[in-house]
């Protein structure tokens, strides 16, 4: 029997630059991914409604000042330390090294991918270490992940470039994914999935939309040929100040969905 699978909101984007919204997403995208309008079946036939497989603890309580780092740490080891395989809804995108703080040291030589069209491996940017454009620096040099794969990339600066080379990343950018790559990974893998992977054509509800990133079908079935075991995902950066008829959030739900049988494979 599979470790079932549970869902965690992080509230939070006091992190975020530019645009703050992240915040409101988890019980948006909740509620999509309950809508009658759809089921509970992935596309490969598991039904997730189903006793023991998905979970949902809630939201955890975050604050916006001192201590939100802290806070999503402790609730994401108390989701582990339950037995879950963690599936989190953000939030922006700094909550992904809070998460890794506690689950990357469970697990050896972890990789972790990272669907973006952004790096995130600035230093510090606008004056701070632990904005949502850093988390993947922190992750790296605290060694929570033994490698860092990034897919849909699409606007590294030099600075970042520089990171990715300090760091060893390993970046399939729009120019070179092609559809049906097979990446040379092995588990466990930890998926990070910032939606503005996604151009904005598919996923308008995002704080940095950039255009010319992947398509909805083309993300889907990346995830699906990932290697497992796959041992824990978010899914951040809906920002439904800007969503339209509520897309974006649909899209979220969908790539929850499929995080969630990866999960219980």
């Amino acid at each position: 029997m599979p470790h079932p699978v549970s869902l965690l909101g992080l509230p939070y984007d006091a992190s975020s630059s530019f645009q703050r919204g992240a915040a409101l997403a988890p019980p948006l995208i909740r509620q999509a991914l309950t809508s009658s309008a759809g089921n509970q079946w992935t596309e490969a036939l598991t039904d997730l409604g189903a006793p023991g497989r998905l979970d949902d603890a809630g939201d955890a309580s975050i604050p916006d000042g001192p201590g939100a780092r802290e806070k999503i740490e402790t609730a994401a080891e108390q989701l582990l330390d339950r037995g879950f395989r963690p599936l989190f809804l953000g939030g922006d995108h700094s909550v992904t090294y809070p998460i890794l703080r506690a689950l990357g040291p469970r697990y050896a030589r972890l990789t972790l991918v990272q669907f973006d069209a952004h790096p995130d491996l600035y230093d510090v940017f606008e004056g701070d270490r632990y904005s949502h454009a850093c988390p993947f620096a922190r992750i790296m040099e605290e060694g929570l992940a033994t490698r860092l794969v990034q897919i849909g990339i699409r606007t590294m600066s030099g600075h970042q470039q520089e990171q990715a080379v300090h760091f060893g990343v390993e970046v399939y950018d729009m120019r070179r994914w092609r559809d049906g790559m097979r990446l040379p990974l092995e588990g466990p893998i930890y998926v990070s999935f910032d939606l503005d992977a996604l151009d904005p054509a598919f996923a308008p509800g995002l704080s940095h939309p950039e255009p010319g990133g992947l398509s909805v079908r083309q993300a889907l079935d990346a995830i699906q040929r990932l290697p497992g075991p796959i041992v824990g995902a978010d899914v951040v950066e809906y920002n439904p100040h800007n969503d339209v008829g509520g897309l974006t959030a649909r899209v979220a739900a969908k790539l929850v969905k499929e995080l969630a049988e990866r999960l219980l494979e």
